[in-house]
């Protein structure tokens, strides 16, 4: 059905199918099921007339009665109400009265959290579930409204629409998702086009894609933040406080402020892969890599190719042996900044920079799409392929991250390597609009977000990690990130093609999802940036804000 077809397509989940009246399905499933997974059961397909007990063979029945007792089970039922007698005991019901593609699709919203069940039994079942029961659930941490009950006007949808159409016409992508919420909800929540070039799979609104450097914020600036606020680290430590192994390079004494601002005075960034690559035939050099994983070559950068593992050893080499000028004189945007902050993570935290924002954030939040490495978790045609890559890999990045010098770390960096949905980026960046608490669980305190958001370098545009509009944006010709943003508004962009950005001034929150890099042989991977499609969204969106 529709239904399991969501739920396959969009979580690691295993099927199973029993029809009706089928005995020896419905046994050898009583025994394969684990009862500490939580289990969604799928009533379809039974009879409109209560004969014979709506079609329900016995076996079926004694089924269903045993997982009534699993605390963790989810009974949808899509028919006869009447026939939820068979599972009067059960936590948690959901009466869905017909068994249609809508309906199916409406359930799976439901299941997901996009929508709230609001409807009460039009009859009596039992005495457990007699006339007009309802359960009345907590509002979604970001529920998704109509734009007017969000403060945001309908023409919103028409705008954003024509933008990233003619996007996708112009190639500048195959696909996108566009949210927005105001005011604590979700007013527009759109996907468009492919997730490649080739036009066959649509994207959905739960795609997940490779966020690039929106890593940056959304993982490793986080763990900062709270690790400063918890007192373990300081911002006017040097790496070499933190990190040992720091000590005899020209990288020691750079503060974590500094580091944070992009002004320490690091290069941009490293090409580590080039020095893998062959030079007479363009493909990974075999003493450095190889196609299946053993002791030695276990660290994953793309499907069937494994690195050794002591070459993250010579990166490192690489970063300390880079050159440094004088730090807080320039602003120069580096990669190599923000990966020295994800090992001073580990060094605190004892634990890998994935595992610790997931546990400090991803899990508190019920996110469950939103992870380094993702193809480890989840299917694959939940995730938009990056990128057909030719330089490095040679194949169709899936499920992998983009960022070469991010693979090359195995799958997880301080600047890259974050996978989300759209709707997951945004309940973040919500808990942060909201001082840093959500569904009643304080994340961190407000005054870290304000100092962190805040501008905090004379020499640049830049917060404490997060990137924020142009100090003189109304004098500007292009106005960075959009024209209308205030002051206090804070995000990032990543380099596949995304962003996310808050102005606390309007309670405002924009995401924007692409794979702009996925492009034809012929194709600019520019063309996005080049027709200002990020910010041409973000203005529409302003304008069509009321109040």
């Amino acid at each position: 059905t529709r239904f399991t077809e969501l739920i396959a397509a969009n979580y690691n989940a295993t099927i199973h199918y029993v029809a009706v009246n089928d005995s020896t399905s419905a046994d050898s499933l009583l025994q394969v099921i684990n009862t500490k997974q939580p289990t969604i059961v799928a009533m379809h397909g039974y009879s409109r007339r209560p004969a014979n007990n709506y079609g329900l063979g016995k076996t079926v029945t004694t089924l269903l009665t045993q997982l009534q007792d699993k605390k963790q089970a989810i009974f949808f039922a899509f028919g006869n109400p009447y026939a939820l007698a068979n599972i009067c005991e059960a936590n948690n019901i959901v009466a869905c009265y017909e068994d249609d593609t809508l309906t199916h699709a409406a359930a799976y919203d439901v299941l997901v959290g996009k929508y709230l069940p609001q409807g009460s039994l039009p009859v009596t079942v039992c005495s457990s579930l007699p006339f007009g029961t309802k359960v009345a659930l907590k509002e979604k941490v970001l529920p998704v409204v109509a734009p007017r009950k969000a403060g945001v006007k309908k023409k919103l949808r028409r705008k954003i629409a024509a933008i990233v159409k003619q996007a996708i016409e112009a190639k500048a992508t195959p696909g996108a998702v566009v949210l927005v919420a105001r005011n604590g909800k979700v007013a527009y929540w759109e996907a468009f086009g492919s997730t490649d070039t080739t036009g066959v799979t649509p994207v959905t609104p739960e795609m997940v894609y490779d966020l690039a450097s929106v890593t940056k914020t959304t993982a490793t600036t986080l763990a900062i933040m709270k690790l400063y606020e918890t007192g373990k680290l300081q911002l006017e430590k040097t790496l070499a406080d933190y990190l040992p192994w720091v000590r005899n390079s020209n990288k020691a004494n750079l503060t974590v402020e500094s580091i944070l601002l992009h002004q320490a005075g690091m290069v941009a960034w490293i090409p580590f892969y080039r020095e893998t690559i062959d030079t007479i035939t363009g493909v990974p050099k075999t003493n450095i890599y190889a196609s299946v994983p053993n002791d030695i070559y276990n660290t994953q950068v793309a499907a069937n190719l494994y690195m050794r593992n002591d070459w993250v050893d010579t990166m490192y080499q690489r970063i300390l042996a880079s050159k440094v000028v004088t730090p807080n004189q320039k602003y120069v945007y580096s990669d190599n900044d923000f990966i020295f902050l994800g090992k001073i993570v580990e060094a605190l935290t004892g634990k890998s920079l994935d595992t610790y924002v997931h546990e400090t954030f991803y899990k508190p939040l019920g996110l469950t799409h939103t992870t380094f490495n993702p193809a480890a978790y989840m299917p694959l045609t939940t995730i938009a392929p990056t990128e057909s890559e030719a330089q490095f890999r040679k194949q169709t990045i899936h499920g992998f991250v983009h960022d070469p010098g991010a693979a090359m770390f195995g799958g997880v960096a301080g600047h890259a390597g974050l996978f989300s949905n759209a709707y997951e980026l945004a309940t973040i960046y919500q808990m942060l609009l909201n001082g840093g608490s959500i569904n009643g669980i304080q994340l961190l305190q407000p005054s870290t977000i304000q100092k962190f958001t805040a501008y905090g370098s004379a020499i640049s545009r830049r917060g404490l990690g997060f990137d924020k509009p142009e100090k003189n944006n109304t004098e500007r010709k292009e106005p960075y990130p959009a024209k209308y943003v205030s002051s206090s508004t804070y995000g990032h962009t990543g380099f596949t093609g995304t962003c996310v950005w808050v102005d606390p001034e309007q309670q405002l929150v924009y995401v924007f999802l692409s794979n702009r890099v996925h492009q034809p042989k012929s194709g600019d991977p520019n063309t996005l940036l080049k027709m200002n499609v990020r910010s041409n969204i973000h203005n529409v969106i302003y304008e069509s804000l009321k109040n």
